[in-house]
Parts: C-alpha cells; structure tokens; sequence
C-alpha cells in the first residue's frame, strides 16, 4: 500500500512516524506529530544528499513523496549505486573544457573506475580518509575533498586551495573570476565544478562536483563523491540543466 504524501503544516502519528525515521538517519533531532518548518529543512537536507530508486539526485521540495519515502526506507543504495555506468560517461569526453579541469576529470573516472566509496561506515574508509588529505580524520563529508585531490594530482599542483568545503571553493573561484552562470550565456564544459547551496541560500553548507559533459538536449551529467546513502560511491549523476534544484552556479579554471 502507496505511504501517504507528506507537506508543511501536515499532523498526526504517521508524521512521526516520518520524523523517527529522519531522526535515526540523523537529519533531525527529536519525533514530531507536526510537519513544522524545521521538519521541512530536515527533509530538504534528506533530499539533497539522497537519490530515488533509479539512482537519481532527489527533487529538493521538502515534500515526502513516494520518491522521498523510498529513499528513506532504503538507506543501503548498493544495489541502485553499483549499477554500470553507461560507457560513454566513463570516458573522457572528446572535446571541450581547459586543460586543468580536464585532468580532474580524468583522475575522478579513474577512481570511479577503481570503485572509490565510502567503506564501514557512513563518511568513512580508505577512499575517503585519502581525500580528506589528513586535514581532518573520517568520518567526514568529503564531496570537496574528492574534488580537492582530483585537481591536486595535476603535474603542476592544486590551483586553488585544498578544501573540504564546496563553498569555500566556489568562493575561491569566484575570487579569481572562474566562476559564472549559465544565465549569462556560459555552457558547462568538462571538469568544471558545479556547486549546490544546501540548508539555506545564504548559509555555509555546500555540495559539489565535477562537469563530466552536456548533451544537446540538455542534459548535465556530472561525477561526485559523497552522495546517496552509505555506501555512496563515485558516480556519474545526471540533470536537466534548466531544472537543477538549489544550484549555486559553477567554474572553470582557465586555460
């Protein structure tokens, strides 16, 4: 039997039941009979860092729907995550993207190919603990970590600062004009970063990842790290460039 959908201003027992369940994955502190504000944020952050039963990145709607239930009640996403790549996202793409970002590129296929992911635990494991470059210890959140390392293994070194934070690395990019949007006219190219605002618009939580390519119909297909349920590997991710929820904007590091 279909779960009920679930919204803002929403009572009764089985929105607690809801909460238990985001309590326990550790996105909120305490149960509630109401579908308050805070409830709304817990399911925003659920949303924005879990995928549905296809392998796809959540809608960011603050809505529990059948999609979101199904996530929720599926916190081991092996079976969805370690699906094959299709292979010509695991490939370089032929053309198009500077030179450093498409070294990136090229070292985050790689670990996909190795089967980088999180191991024992949740943010946690050798993958893991190597992108966190022994700044902090595992476990950690490591979306930025992996693209840090990706971009360190160039000959030439990192060109920015390693990071753990994917708005530290926006703002970065954006102190040394790389950053832009595609409002203004720019398309996504390979092994540019794409950074994601998450909890608030304006606060410091991020997500992040790197440009794998763009098809003629729009479709934005990128590789991240830390995303979906433990185990959550290395993985191409794909979006509708005109829909993508909660999108902070991206960046190139020139030629």
């Amino acid at each position: 039997m279909a779960k009920r959908t679930f919204k803002k201003n929403d009572t009764g027992e089985a929105v607690r039941e809801l909460t238990q369940i985001l309590v326990e994955r550790g996105h909120l502190k305490e149960p509630s009979n109401i579908f308050d504000l805070t409830l709304k944020h817990a399911v925003e952050e659920f949303q924005a860092r879990h995928v549905d039963e296809r392998g796809r990145p959540l809608v960011v709607d603050g809505i529990v729907g059948p999609m979101t239930w199904w996530a929720l009640e599926h916190p081991d996403n092996t079976n969805i995550l370690s699906q094959p790549v299709a292979d010509p996202l695991t490939q370089m793409p032929p053309v198009g993207g500077s030179p450093r970002g498409r070294s990136a590129l090229e070292v985050a296929l790689s670990e996909m190919a190795s089967g980088a992911k999180e191991e024992n635990t949740n943010n946690s494991g050798p993958w893991v603990e190597k992108y966190l470059n022994g700044i902090v210890d595992p476990p950690a959140n490591w979306c930025a970590a992996f693209v840090s390392w990706c971009y360190s293994r160039h000959m030439e070194g990192l060109p920015f600062r390693y990071s753990l934070g994917a708005r530290d690395i926006r703002s970065q990019f954006k102190q040394k004009q790389w950053t832009y949007a595609v409002s203004e006219g720019t398309l996504p190219e390979p092994g540019d970063i794409i950074v994601w605002w998450r909890g608030q618009p304006d606060g410091w939580k991020g997500h992040i990842g790197l440009v794998h390519s763009l098809s003629e119909g729009g479709v934005l297909y990128t590789v991240e790290g830390n995303k979906g349920g433990f185990p959550a590997p290395v993985r191409i991710f794909d979006y509708v460039l005109s829909r993508i929820d909660r999108l902070l904007g991206f960046g190139r590091v020139p030629m």
